[in-house]
Order: C-alpha cells, then structure tokens, then sequence
C-alpha cells in the first residue's frame, strides 16, 4: 500500500512552535508529528510514502535522512514556489500512484489510534472513488451525509455556509459528521482533477456526487494537534 502525508502548511495555528520549524517536526511528548503519522502508517501496512513539503522543506527531508527514512520507501513532493493546498498538493504528486491501487491521505498533525486496514478494506468493499474517516463530535465545520453514508454536501456553523452537490442521491435529512484528516482514495480520482493547480481537495469531493464515502470511528480514539494548547511537549 502507499500513502500520501500532507505536511506542507505553514502552521501558523502553532504560533512561536512553527516560526523556525515546519510543522511536520513539532514534538507530541518526544516524538515529532511526523514520526507518529509514519509509523502509524507503516504498522497499517504501508510500504511507500510520499510527503508534501513547504515550510522550511530541508528541515523535513534531513530528518527523513537521519532516520534512515524510517525502514520504508519514501519519497518528497516539494512545493518551492507556493502552497498548493490539499487538493493541489495531491495532483502534483500524482506520479507515485502507479500501481492502480487505493491509497491513503493522512494529515500530518492527526495522530488516532484508528484501524486503518479495517477502513481500507471497507473502501475497497464499497468501491468508492473516496473514502472519508469522520466522527460524531462537536466542531464548527461538518461534511453532510446522506442516509447511506454518501457525501451531499458541507456545512460552516460559524459563517452559516452550507453547500449541497448537485445531482446528490439523498432522499432524507443529512446528518452532520466532522472530518477527521484521514482519507482513503483510488486513483479515479485523477479524472476529476480540475485544471487550475491549487485547489482543497474537499471541494474535488463536493463536485463527485454518489462516490464519496463515510467512514465513522467515533470508538477509536484521535486527537487534532493544529493548535498549540493541543501539544504537549
């Protein structure tokens, strides 16, 4: 299996942690957010890695080096000139999904205890374009789903936003599910890519109507660590 971390953002959430270090590096305890992403994805299974990279990049790659890359193969997709999002930083990597086979997105300051073959499986069972790890929890932005756990739409408490895809099959109310910075994806998704070069991949996924999936892991535990009363170091 191969999987894509997205650890290219700037982490201005992080404050003073992140003016002279990437985000990526940010310690939980004594190990950096980097390390805990990676071997939480090798213990899943996964052989090959690519990570985004922006903020002080070299400071990232070296660390990969010094590690000896952590016993797997892994590789960098290097966002010099300017931040391409989520979206954008996916289709510029594009390359390193070759094989035609699913593969996984995972944000680089989540760390969960979240069974990631068991979500694997489940994607490649349902046969969607993607699959979304989500939970029942208390936020201010939510994906909407439908009645068989489809994506229909978003919704922004905080500005009153709410966004429904055109052409969604849903025939009931929506319920509010938060988004929990793990996907797993299949290569179609390439054909949906859009021309423009940046772009959040959350609005690919709003204009792919019946093929976005939930998948709900409100037991295991998981933990967004963006924000600077969230680490402890």
């Amino acid at each position: 299996m191969k999987a894509m971390i997205f650890a290219a953002g700037l982490g201005t959430r992080l404050k003073h942690l992140t003016e002279h270090t990437p985000k990526a590096l940010v310690k939980v305890g004594k190990i950096t957010l980097l390390e805990h992403v990676i071997m939480k994805l090798k213990q899943s299974g996964v052989e090959e890695i690519i990570i985004n990279v922006h903020h002080f990049p070299l400071q990232i790659i070296n660390f990969i080096m010094e590690n000896d890359f952590f016993g797997i193969e892994i590789s960098f997709s290097i966002e010099n000139d300017k931040l391409l999002d989520t979206g954008g930083g996916l289709k510029k990597a594009s390359w390193f999904f070759n094989d035609n086979k699913p593969f996984f997105i995972h944000n680089v300051d989540v760390i969960s205890d979240i069974n990631l073959q068991e979500m694997y499986d489940f994607h490649c069972q349902e046969n969607a374009i993607a699959t979304l790890a989500v939970r029942n929890r208390i936020t201010q932005r939510y994906f909407l789903f439908d009645e068989k756990n489809y994506l229909c739409g978003r919704e922004n408490l905080k500005t009153n936003e709410r966004i429904i895809i055109p052409n969604s099959s849903s025939k009931s109310e929506l319920h509010r599910l938060a988004f929990s910075g793990i996907h797993v994806v299949s290569p179609q998704i390439f054909e949906f890519m859009p021309q423009k070069d940046v772009f959040p991949i959350t609005d690919l996924y709003l204009n792919i109507p019946n093929k976005i999936l939930a998948y709900q892991h409100d037991y295991s535990k998981w933990a967004d660590m963006g924000k600077i009363e969230d680490i402890v170091t």
